[in-house]
């Protein structure tokens, strides 16, 4: 009985201290977000470098068809095209988006993923008529002076420029979720990061990179579903800075239910586990050997729990405090679930602090539910990298500064 006592008291220290550190980590990285960016402003670049914007299509005829349309009308001083890789379109979408003016790479895989499209295109075009690639997803809408502060950011001297994405609407509860978490993620993970001189994280989308750098990343890339993390973590190897655009954005749609929802969420997690196991070692090695903190930071985010799993958690040990008489007490628990509602509140940007987002706090237990059920799909991406679906949507308009 005692060893029973003894292994059950190991397995509840052992979670809170996993838990602390999830907290504490959001609660430091949220309060740097605040923070003044010590680099300021951009100067304005001298010289125009020729851009492409890759657009990878998975079978989305009607949406790649609007975003070709838009980031063809972008405003950019220098040489731009835009470049759809198209996956499984239709014929007549293609010949459309070229009677536009958009130039398309036609891909096809066995099993298709967004970053063997990225290489296959890359393999395609001219080395030398490209000096930028800039990646957006499909549904992507570039907001203003997006390639102007890119190729500001270049002249600086970065390789790797990620812009703020933001959401492209906000009109369900599930939608104003998910928007609410990349915006609390951008905080944390992108503008904290960069506040203290570290590299923000990409987000598989607003990308841009030096053409020829973004090649040799894309080397055997393989058939993950997460290749804007390998990015990350081959950029963090090389010591390359990344610069967030923290005022320039692309708007990205959200998704508007819950079976969406979990479909996103099953392929968020499994990439994330493929990566735990992929890198944990080698990055705490980088740290001892090398000292490359942002290689050993990128392995301690990979650690982190979702968010939405992170609040259940704490939630439930909070109750089950109160249920036995052993493990850390329950002010512990509460002060850690204290801890993290701080750290998600202020890094919520005021402009998502209105009426509907108590509606979407509301379906907090429903979006856990979604993510402990794609705890169980985690294999299905094995066979399929569970693209998510879009439609035709404007910017909602409150969300357009």
């Amino acid at each position: 009985m005692t060893l029973i006592y003894l292994f059950i008291q190991t397995i509840l220290y052992g979670a809170a201290a996993y838990l602390l550190f999830n907290c504490a980590y959001l609660l430091f990285f949220a309060v740097a977000g605040h923070t003044k960016l010590k680099r300021g402003e951009l100067p304005p670049a001298h010289t125009f470098r020729n851009v492409c914007v890759l657009i990878p299509a998975y079978r989305e005829d009607v949406v790649i068809l609007e975003s070709a349309q838009t980031a063809l009308q972008h405003s950019y001083g220098g040489e731009l095209d835009v470049i759809v890789i198209a996956d499984g379109l239709k014929a007549a979408t293609i010949a459309a988006l070229r009677q536009k003016g958009a130039k398309v790479v036609e891909v096809s895989f066995e099993r298709s993923t967004k970053g063997k499209a990225l290489l296959e295109a890359m393999r395609i075009l001219p080395p030398d008529l490209y000096e930028v690639a800039v990646v957006l997803d499909v549904d992507n809408i570039m907001g203003n002076d997006v390639l102007e502060e890119v190729n500001n950011a270049f002249e600086a001297g970065y390789k790797v420029v990620q812009c703020h994405r933001r959401a492209k609407n906000i009109d369900s509860a599930f939608a104003l979720l998910d928007a609410c978490n990349e915006e609390i993620s951008n905080h944390i993970f992108r503008k904290g990061h960069f506040a203290l001189g570290m590299s923000p994280s990409l987000i598989g989308s607003g990308m841009a990179f030096e053409f020829s750098y973004l090649k040799r990343l894309l080397a055997d890339i393989g058939e993950t579903v997460g290749e804007d993390k390998e990015l990350d973590y081959r950029i963090l190897k090389d010591r390359e800075k990344v610069c967030y655009l923290n005022k320039i954005y692309v708007y990205d749609e959200k998704i508007e239910n819950a079976k969406v929802f979990t479909q996103q969420r099953t392929r968020w997690m499994s990439t994330q586990l493929e990566y735990v196991k992929k890198y944990t070692l080698q990055g705490t090695a980088h740290l001892f050997r090398f000292g490359n903190v942002g290689y050993f930071d990128k392995v301690l985010q990979t650690l982190l729990l979702p968010k939405v799993l992170l609040i259940g958690c704490v939630g439930v040990f909070l109750l089950l405090s109160s249920l036995i008489s052993f493990g850390p007490p329950a002010w512990f628990w509460g002060a850690l679930l204290l801890a993290l509602n701080i750290a998600l509140l202020i890094a919520l940007p005021r402009y998502l602090y209105n009426r509907r987002l108590l509606l979407a706090i509301l379906h907090l237990p429903w979006a856990l539910v979604c993510m402990c059920a794609a705890l169980f799909r985690l294999n299905r991406t094995k066979s399929s990298f569970l693209p998510t679906p879009h439609t035709s949507k404007a910017v909602t308009s409150d969300l357009n500064d």
